[in-house]
């Protein structure tokens, strides 16, 4: 799939299916080598040492489902946030923005970089006004955090690419601050609410939501260069 999209770099991202146990998915890293990264999933208990292991693996962030997170689960995340902040890792947050109380507040206290999967996975018809998502321009204009361009077929209210009613949630963010976009294919688009996607459609979306060459380029290479740790 790589080969065809002409995607020469990839990072995998830990499923929820596996749960804490990562060796599928750094296994999967060490056999293609320095072109792929890992984002893994832990626990509070995670020791800082096992976080160093796997960095040497090429794990370079952590995942949290956060999509039903009360305010009892927060004291969760920031005592996992503290540990990644000791191996200079970022926090990948899966978490619905409209929904989530006070949502700068919270980034304000975690001692890592936050990456918001899914476009912060608002669904489209709450529309660009949604509270959490202008929460979400600012702590992208501020720099605090980054944001995936990914998944919009889990916001969207269409059942075909190129998801038309997602784009200005997509642009909106990149105008926010470019430097702090990634793209992503979420293949194989697990428990996904629309029809099986082609992936070159959902790349081909990329072109229509950033004309700029030298911007794609930045979201495409420049950017995750820089997130993940890969080689220049």
């Amino acid at each position: 799939m790589l080969s065809v999209l002409g995607i020469e770099r990839a990072v995998i991202v830990q499923p929820s299916v596996y749960g804490t146990d990562n060796r599928t998915t750094l296994e999967a890293v060490a056999e293609v080598g320095d072109a792929f990264r890992a984002v893994v999933v832990v626990d509070p208990s995670v020791a800082v040492a096992e976080l160093k292991e796997m960095h040497a693996q090429g794990a370079r962030g952590a995942r949290v489902n956060a999509l039903f997170s009360g305010s009892s689960e927060r004291a969760v995340l920031l005592e996992i946030g503290q540990k990644l902040a000791q191996v200079g890792w970022h926090m990948q947050m899966l978490v619905d923005v409209s929904s989530f109380e006070d949502l700068e507040g919270f980034v304000d206290t975690l001692a890592v970089p936050v990456v918001f999967d899914h476009i912060g996975h608002v669904q489209a018809a709450k529309g660009l006004n949604d509270p959490g998502f202008t929460a979400l321009l600012r702590l992208m204009e501020s720099g605090k955090v980054w944001t995936k361009l990914s998944g919009s077929y889990r916001m969207t209210g269409q059942d075909h690419p190129p998801y038309t009613d997602v784009a200005p949630f997509a642009r909106a963010l990149v105008a926010a601050n470019p430097e702090q976009c990634v793209w992503a294919s979420d293949w194989p688009h697990p428990q996904i609410p629309v029809s099986m996607p082609n992936d070159g459609a959902l790349l081909d979306m990329l072109v229509d939501w950033v004309p700029d060459t030298a911007t794609r380029k930045r979201i495409l290479v420049d950017n995750p260069a820089q997130l993940y740790g890969f080689e220049a």
